[in-house]
């Protein structure tokens, strides 16, 4: 009896949520159709040559391998440091999308390594056609030899955000205002676990990190190999009422009216903008070569662990 007590309990904390229908099933069978490879300058100033979707191929640094998806970078050339970067794959989906719920399984991500970076970087991450009017979401995202994941939602001015009310798992940053800096700041959750990021992740066996996206509330909820919700491993209709705490929870926004029109994306860059910047303040990198991209040219090696594999990413909305 007492089991069934705190189970009605529960059920009474639990906020509402919609149904929800799947609109996309990404997986190895229909993902090169479903993203395009974006050959273009890094935005971020990246130390990094992303390249067309044939050499992308051909370089082996995209492809399926079994029922998972590949993406990775050149581990193998030195380079030099004032050349145009080391190989990559940055990718978009031909979806384009204003809300939803998202759920990505990770085998692999890359690794913690010095110079590299998520979004800005490394990442897998949501924004639109002009920033940051249409915003963007960094799902995961973090630089160098960093150890947690941070989500960051970045918008123009005006977008002020708190944590929402049954709070969450990650720490905030100090910054809650989401458009300050033009956008470039961005406001911040940690992950309160080594298991969210690079080299950590990829010890667990991976794992799912969801995104729910609404006009009232961003929610990114992380989980580690054997605590996958049963509603996410079978496939069946998602409850992300009954996911417990998320890692981070902003609320206080109206998000719909800062984030439009977006597309999935991902990709692996090094240095530029954000780790390149970063180097000088990192004890562990900043002693292994006197600037980001002289170490990231000449050590391929340090990056045979940056790369992508992925199982699927399902997306649903809300009905």
């Amino acid at each position: 009896m007492l089991y069934t007590c705190a189970i009605v309990s529960l059920a009474a904390w639990l906020p509402l949520t919609s149904a929800f229908t799947l609109v996309n099933n990404f997986t190895a069978s229909n993902w090169m159709s479903s993203f395009q490879v974006i050959s273009m300058p890094d935005p971020t100033g990246g130390f990094v040559n992303y390249v067309s979707a044939a050499d992308a191929q051909s370089l082996g640094l995209y492809q399926t391998i079994g029922n998972q998806i590949y993406i990775g970078v050149d581990n193998t050339t030195v380079l030099d440091p004032n050349g145009t970067g080391r190989n990559s794959v940055r990718l978009q989906s031909n979806a384009v999308y204003n809300d939803g719920l998202f759920i990505a399984d990770f085998a692999h991500i890359p690794g913690s390594a010095c110079v590299l970076t998520a979004d800005p970087n490394r990442t897998s991450w949501l924004t639109g056609p002009t920033w940051p009017q249409n915003g963007e979401i960094d799902i995961i995202e973090g630089i160098n030899a960093q150890t947690h994941n941070q989500v960051t939602i970045h918008t123009s001015p005006g977008c002020n955000v708190t944590v929402g009310q049954y709070g969450q798992l990650g720490s905030s940053g100090a910054n809650t205002k989401c458009g300050i800096g033009g956008g470039y700041n961005g406001c911040t959750v940690f992950a309160n676990t080594d298991k969210s990021y690079g080299t950590g992740f990829n010890a667990a066996n991976g794992g799912v990190y969801a995104l729910h996206w609404t006009n009232s509330e961003i929610k990114v909820w992380l989980f580690s190999e054997g605590g996958v919700p049963s509603d996410i491993t079978n496939q069946s209709t998602p409850t992300p009422n009954r996911w417990g705490t998320p890692q981070a929870s902003f609320v206080g926004c109206a998000f719909d009216s800062f984030f439009k029109n977006n597309n999935l994306m991902f990709d692996t860059t090094f240095c530029g903008d954000w780790a390149g910047k970063q180097w000088g303040a990192s004890s562990t990198c900043s002693k292994l070569a006197p600037t980001c991209d002289a170490y990231a040219a000449a050590n391929p090696a340090a990056y045979s662990q940056s790369y992508w594999l992925i199982n699927s990413v399902r997306v649903y909305t809300a009905t």
